[in-house]
Order: C-alpha cells, then structure tokens, then sequence
C-alpha cells in the first residue's frame, strides 16, 4: 500500500472520531432527520420536498437497527468518502503528499463537519458532485469514453438524491462551451451518457408527474417563504466561511486555473463556478447549497501551492500552510458545535451571543443556537405520547396527529409502543392509514397554536382533557401540547379525510 494511503487512513479514522464527539449525549437528532428516517418505512420513487436516495438509506438504518450510531455513521462515511475522492483528485493532477495533507485537513476541518453531523440529502450531494468533478477530469485527462458513462451514472444518482444538482449542469455546461473543452459535445458518447441519466431519473420523473409534480410547489413556497429573505452579500460571506482554513488555498486554485498553463486544460473549472455561483445569488439559493463545489478547488489549490512552495525559502511556509486549517479551528469547535451540555452554553453565553449565534429567525436572542435547540425536548414528547398511547390503545384504536413533521418524526423514532404518527404536514399527508377506524385521537399542537384545540376538539368525544406538554426549557418545541380524545362520537375517519383532501389542494 501506499504511504499516502496509510497518512488517508489516519484522515478517515479522524473523521469518525471528530463526528462522533462532536454532538454531546444530551443532544437528540435534528426535526429534519427525523423525516428523512420515517421515509425509510414508506419507500416511494418520490417525497414531496426530495427525491427518493435517501429514503433508500434510512430502510438500510432501519435494517441495522435504526440506532443512533447508524444515523450518524452513514452522512460520516460519506464525509469520509469526500476526503477520499479529493485524495484521488490530487493523485491525478499529480501533487505531493504536502498537497495531499492541506487538502485534506482542509476538507476535514470545515463546514462538512456541520453537515455530517445530520442524516439528510446534503452530506451525500457534496460526495457526489466531488465524485462528479473527478470523474470529469478524469475524462479530459485520458478522454476515454467510459468516464462519460460512469458521469452520467453518478449525476443520475445526484438527480436522485437532491435536485440542487441541476445547478452544476446549468453552471458547468456554459462553462465547457466556452473553452476548448467544448469537443466534449462533438463525442456522442456524451449523449449516451444523458440517456443513462435519464434512464436512472425516468422513475422518479413518472412519480413526479402521477403526483402533479410536487416538486414545483415545494419550490415556489421555498421562493415565497425562505429564499425570498435570503441576503446576497450574506451568501458570498458565507461561502468564504465554509472552508476557512484553506480559504487561501481555493483562491490559489481559483488564480492556477486563470492564468497557469498547466492548468489551462482544467479552465473551464474557473467559468464553471462563476456562472454556478452566479445562478445561486441570482435565485437567492441558501448558501450551504454551493458547499459541493469547494472541494474540487481545494485540491486545484493545493497542487499549486505544492508546485511553487518545492525550492528554496518557500518550503518554509508548508508546516504554517499545515497548521493554519487546525489553528482556526480550535476556535470552531468551541462554538459550532452541540458539544456542550445545554446548560454549559447557557451559563457561559457571551461568545456565542458576541458571534451572533443565539438569535433566530425570529430576530431575537434565546439560551441556545437555535439549531441546537433544534435537538432538544423530541425524547421527552415521544415518552410523555407513548404513555398515553398505551393507555387508550386498550379502549379502541388510536390515532396521534401533529403539528409538524418533526413531532411526527420524533415520536415515531422514540416510540416503544409502536406509534405511527401522522400530521397534515410534509410527507405525512400521504402516510394516514385508514385501514381501521379510529376511537381515539392524541393531538400534538405547537404551543402558539395549542391554546384553542381542546374547545374545538372536545365535542366530538366523550372524554377530553390535556395531558401534558414539553417542558425542556432548551427545547425549541417547549410549551407544545399534547391532548388525549377518547371515545369518539363521530367518525373521525371521514374528517381527517376531508382536511387531508383540503390540505392536498395546496400542492
């Protein structure tokens, strides 16, 4: 084996430790992870808000034992896998073990940290647009044809996993035709490999066309409600933040690919980001969108910076190239990360609210992140429901219905009575089983909108009352509501199916 594959081996292993540390115990997942796992019970070629690759690996968690070790494990192994691309990246623009390091402490002590810690689409879309660019040079390097073929596999699969990668094509193409890599196109193997493509995304186009295209709706209320409050002059900060260890490497990337010879066959990589970043900003795309494309540049960077740091006095500034991505980090780990109890944060808030860290989206100050608090209270409810749940599954069959996904999500991973909750948000719109009829209902609201349920619900059952709420003070979720309806005097069946065919007109 080779000695750079012992130093790769050593990032690897780093890389499961550091994810693994990274979230302290009292930590639960994240809302959005919690959907994500339950798709996993409901394989479809479509979901409302994503395409069907990750359901695909939450049944694989499922069928390891759906444990937390296992939601962790596979967003880090495609962290790891990054790495591993942006190695063999390196290995085929021919630069040194030096090279080879900076890269992958640049990679290894960065934003990606933030991202692996989560089971959703996007540790797998940075994975696959690195692998995508590497199989994109590989092509230009040998020009043999089976590189388009293995491209159009693995967009396919990026198609797959989240639509955000149209914006590679829409970015890179452009590119190619305005450098001389635009032959590309005269090789009709390219368009074999388009056919592979769309053969690959043909199932979930037909799911997308028997559902009226969700995917349209989940995007213009994405436009409507998220992106239209996206800042540009906070995307760009952003992007030089994700990677800020090697924020000088990208840059010397960035200027071998502009003006280097040697690097003049690899151009159209330079236009490729400008017209991707430039149709970010133009959509007003959130600013983790473009995280995919920095790897790539991080290894063009560090090549270059191996090739003019070999002779002399430069060779000097390699170990302060190497200790620069670990330095700045130091700091990061202390505050980006859910590695302190709730109450450490909460006793010693200042630099977290001197970096601006506890304001929300509601523009206001709270004792945590508000994407740690994220993570709080989703036990709490699942065992205050599952008691419950208990209790009156011996009277008749019982429905739970929430507010949200994330209470859905939540309790349906933490239930041990076997729960199958539902809402009439996200995916769970579709996922009511009507098989049985019910008796009884347990109604999870957010507490802002808690406070009338009980009037409006209670005449249509024999006994109603309000059976507890969360009270993490760190959750986000805190003060939700959880009621208990028992013995239905109508059939709510047909009432949850008319409010489900209400709330399907929307999309």
């Amino acid at each position: 084996m080779k000695k750079s594959y012992w130093v790769l081996f050593l990032f690897i292993i780093a890389k499961f430790i550091l994810q693994y540390v990274l979230v302290s115990p009292e930590y639960d997942l994240q809302r959005d992870e919690y959907l994500h796992l339950d798709q996993g019970n409901h394989l479809a070629w479509g979901y409302l808000s994503v395409p069907p690759v990750s359901s695909w690996f939450a049944w694989l968690i499922k069928i390891l034992g759906g444990s937390l070790f296992w939601v962790r494990f596979f967003p880090t192994l495609f962290g790891a896998l990054t790495i591993v691309v942006v190695w063999k990246i390196i290995e085929e623009l021919k630069g040194s073990m030096f090279t080879q390091i900076l890269a992958g402490l640049g990679i290894l002590l960065s934003v990606l940290l933030r991202l692996n810690m989560l089971f959703q689409p996007n540790s797998l879309e940075v994975l696959i647009w690195t692998l995508f660019f590497y199989i994109l040079i590989k092509y230009v390097n040998t020009e043999k044809v089976q590189w388009l073929y293995w491209g159009g596999l693995v967009f396919g699969i990026g198609v797959l996993n989240k639509y955000n990668i149209a914006f590679l094509a829409l970015g890179f193409i452009p590119a190619l035709l305005t450098t001389d890599q635009r032959k590309i196109f005269r090789n009709p193997h390219v368009y074999g490999a388009g056919i592979l493509t769309l053969i690959l995304i043909l199932p979930n186009l037909l799911w997308q066309y028997h559902n009226n295209f969700p995917v349209i709706h989940h995007m213009k209320a994405l436009s409507e409600n998220q992106l239209v409050n996206v800042n540009r002059f906070d995307f760009l900060r952003a992007q030089a933040l994700f990677f800020i260890g090697v924020t000088f490497v990208i840059i010397a990337g960035f200027y071998a690919l502009l003006f280097e010879q040697s690097f003049k066959k690899m151009r159209f990589f330079f236009w490729g980001y400008v017209i991707t970043i430039a149709l970010f900003m133009f959509f007003r795309a959130k600013d983790y969108y473009a995280i995919g494309l920095y790897p790539v540049y991080i290894a063009f960077g560090a090549v270059y910076l191996g090739m003019i740091l070999e002779k002399g006095w430069k060779k000097l500034l390699k170990p302060i190239c190497i200790l620069h991505p670990i330095l700045l980090f130091v700091p990061v780990y202390y505050l980006a990360f859910p590695n302190k109890s709730p109450e450490a944060i909460v006793k010693n808030p200042e630099w977290y609210k001197k970096f601006g860290l506890l304001r929300w989206e509601d523009g206001k100050d709270h004792s945590l992140p508000q994407d740690f608090a994220d993570m709080q209270g989703w036990r709490e409810l699942a065992q205050k429901t599952d008691h419950e749940y208990t209790k009156l599954s011996k009277t008749g069959n019982t429905l739970v219905l929430c507010d949200n996904y994330g209470q859905a999500g939540a309790i349906n991973y933490y239930s041990k009575a076997g729960i199958k909750a539902v809402s009439f948000n996200a995916d769970y719109i579709n996922w009511f089983d009507f098989s049985k009829k019910y008796d009884n209902l347990i109604r999870v609201k957010d507490y802002s909108e808690g406070m009338e349920e009980l009037k409006d619900t209670s005449p249509y059952f024999v006994h109603s009352k309000i059976l507890d709420s969360i009270t993490n003070p760190y959750a986000r979720e805190e003060g939700a509501r959880i009621f208990s309806f028992k013995n239905a005097k109508i059939n709510i069946n047909n009432r949850l199916k008319k409010e489900i065919e209400e709330v399907k007109k929307e999309y």
